[in-house]
């Protein structure tokens, strides 16, 4: 945790946890005590909010406080990572735990920032080739517009209706500008929520239904590979791993695999029933099972849904760009031929 920096809601990013975790891991295992590894962190930190986040932990435990509970005190820490610490503690696994929450936390890591690459490249794209139409449209139409009047001819009504539309966007540009602002807004506004985050959620599984199931799934096998490595039954893995997944239809998925498993269904079936893994994944839980690998083999199916979800994200983005540089030239090219073609016309008939 050398640069530390929080989020809006005061929760440092993914990355900044699996570093604290990695950091905190190394010292357990050279048998460091607590208090002396944090010290030792606070010492190496370099930022003022990361050494008020750690003297802040090293006070609780001084007093007599758990890890657990003095990472809830600082709200800094995810509260997955605080549940899943308090676990080591009690079952005197805490080195295992840290070591799988920062593999976990990078793994988060890099998923968010593929679907950040693969949303935020498109919104790029579609802005640029809006602001290249609107200048085609306010700026460029009026200039042939004032030659047309000069030569005595006449715009087609296709451009005609394209430069009305032209003057009505400058007309209410400041209303268009404001409507954009209150949008973006209103986006972070719903990424610091529960239920806006399900909200967007909602919207991304829409956009891109394979690829969310993809990312869903894999970050559900990572947390059950976590959990079950701790030493969790299934059932407290499949609570803990609801409170985790935003997707609404893979967390109907994993209540139906609850029921399921209450009726006395076995997990490995009761997981492929649903939907949630496919049936080669399933015959691989259920070996997991019997041979007592079952957080490996949760986290190579983990790792197998990412692999899936950057290639699926890699495929749109290869065949987004192009497609969105064709509709900009259809467009202008379209609007341009429109002018020229009239305007070629008079200057024939003129010669």
């Amino acid at each position: 945790m050398k640069c530390t920096r929080t989020r809006n809601n005061g929760r440092l990013p993914d990355a900044e946890v699996a570093a604290f975790c990695e950091q905190l891991a190394y010292m357990v295992k050279a048998g460091i005590s607590l208090q002396e590894g944090l010290m030792l962190l606070a010492e190496d930190n370099q930022s003022a909010e990361g050494k008020r986040i750690v003297a802040a932990l090293l006070d609780t435990v001084e007093l007599g406080g758990t890890l657990s509970y003095a990472l809830k005190q600082t709200k800094a820490f995810p509260q997955y990572m605080i549940k899943m610490v308090g676990i080591g503690e009690e079952s005197g696994k805490l080195e295992a735990v840290l070591d799988s929450l920062c593999a976990y936390y990078e793994r988060q890591e890099a998923i968010a920032k593929n679907i950040r690459g693969a949303v935020t490249y498109p919104l790029v794209m579609i802005a640029m080739m809006v602001a290249v139409i609107l200048v085609v449209i306010v700026q460029v139409l009026p200039v042939f517009a004032g030659v047309f009047e000069q030569l005595g001819s006449e715009m087609s009504g296709f451009v005609l209706g394209i430069m009305q539309f032209g003057e009505a966007v400058s007309r209410y540009v400041v209303v268009i500008v404001i409507v954009v602002a209150a949008v973006i807004v209103l986006y972070f506004v719903l990424r610091r929520t529960q239920g806006g985050k399900r909200f967007l959620s909602g919207v991304y599984e829409r956009l891109f239904r394979k690829t969310s199931l993809a990312v869903a799934s894999g970050r559900f096998a990572s947390a059950m590979a976590l959990m079950l490595g701790s030493g969790m039954d299934v059932d407290q893995s499949l609570d803990m791993a609801l409170e985790l997944i935003d997707n609404g239809g893979t967390r109907k998925k994993i209540l139906e695999v609850k029921e399921r498993s209450a009726q006395g269904i076995a997990f490995s079936e009761a997981i492929v029933d649903v939907g949630l893994f496919s049936g080669l994944y399933g015959r691989m839980i259920a070996v997991g099972f019997k041979t007592g690998t079952m957080p490996t083999v949760m986290q190579r199916i983990a790792q197998h849904y990412e692999e899936e979800a950057d290639r699926r994200m890699g495929s749109i983005l290869a065949a987004l760009e192009p497609t969105l540089v064709a509709v900009l030239a259809l467009i202008v090219g379209l609007i341009l031929l429109c002018v020229m073609v009239p305007l070629m016309g008079v200057m024939s008939a003129i010669g």
